[in-house]
């Protein structure tokens, strides 16, 4: 039986890394819940997927450079067009820190896991993972286990500098690499190492597609996290990673996408509909 979590919260339902999309995916049933940090300007850890605000709120301005009183200052739901429920807070109480996510997965009185994705795309932040675990342990968090209480987490990065550093604080059971698809002739081939390590990608996209393809070849992480895109298109690379390391595949919203991850031996899926995939994972006798 795989593992569902909810990108983003239960995002089809709610606005993105939002209170209402975190609380809908308790009640999807979600054994997960995936969401995306940064840090403020005050150094507070924030659940926001882009570096800069826009595209998901009436805001502008990048994330880092904002205080925490400054970013819930703006409307981070009206734009998907859906009425909250009064239970799921205001309008005004939307945007979230890590530590009310917490609080909100602790709520729910079951085991659930947190996949917390730190976000590089503003530069690697040496910063961000350190904090995180801060705001972690201040709430009683045991890294060694990954627990708290009911709750476990685990971290994921497409930075692989990122994934070192998490290496370093964690058991690799709890560190995902995640790897983003790319049509570049460079990464036509993700299992073929770099023979000559002394040579420089000629890109920040190629350095990320790199390192993260090495990592999960030489099995550093505990969790391997590509797209289901990325491995319709490189199963040989995925069989290989999956030798060496849990998938936890994203982002998986129809049965046809999660009955052939299956077929791979796949585990872990993080969807947008978390509560619908797993009806129909059911219906089709596909857990059994």
């Amino acid at each position: 039986m795989p593992r569902i979590f909810a990108h983003r919260g239960s995002s089809a339902s709610y606005a993105e890394n939002t209170r209402a999309a975190f609380e809908q995916a308790l009640l999807d049933g979600a054994d997960g819940i995936e969401t995306d940090v940064h840090l403020s300007a005050d150094g507070v850890v924030v659940c926001h997927h882009d570096a800069t605000l826009g595209r998901t709120s009436n805001g502008a301005g990048a994330v880092r450079e904002l205080s925490l009183q400054q970013l819930r200052a703006f409307d981070y739901s009206s734009w998907k067009g859906v009425e909250i429920p009064a239970a799921f807070g205001t309008v005004g109480e939307q945007f979230c820190t890590l530590e009310e996510l917490v609080q909100i997965a602790l709520r729910a009185g079951r085991e659930l896991e947190l996949a917390i994705e730190t976000k590089h795309q503003d530069g690697d932040d040496p910063r961000l993972e350190a904090a995180v675990l801060a705001t972690l342990e201040a709430l009683g968090f045991d890294p060694a286990t990954r627990r708290l209480g009911q709750v476990s987490a685990s971290f994921m990065s497409f930075e692989p500098n990122a994934v070192d550093r998490l290496l370093e604080l964690m058991p690799r059971e709890g560190v995902c690499q995640l790897i983003e698809e790319s049509e570049e002739e460079w990464a036509r081939d993700p299992l073929l190492p770099r023979e000559h390590p002394e040579l420089r990608p000629g890109s920040e996209e190629q350095r990320l597609f790199e390192g993260a393809a090495q990592r999960l070849l030489a099995g550093a992480a505990g969790i391997a996290g590509p797209g289901v895109d990325f491995i319709r298109a490189n199963e040989h690379a995925a069989r290989r990673w999956f030798e060496r390391a849990v998938a936890r595949i994203w982002t998986v919203d129809t049965l046809e996408d999660a009955v052939y991850l299956l077929g791979l031996g796949v585990t872990e899926l993080t969807s947008n509909v978390p509560a619908a995939l797993r009806a129909q994972l059911d219906g089709a006798g596909a857990l059994a």
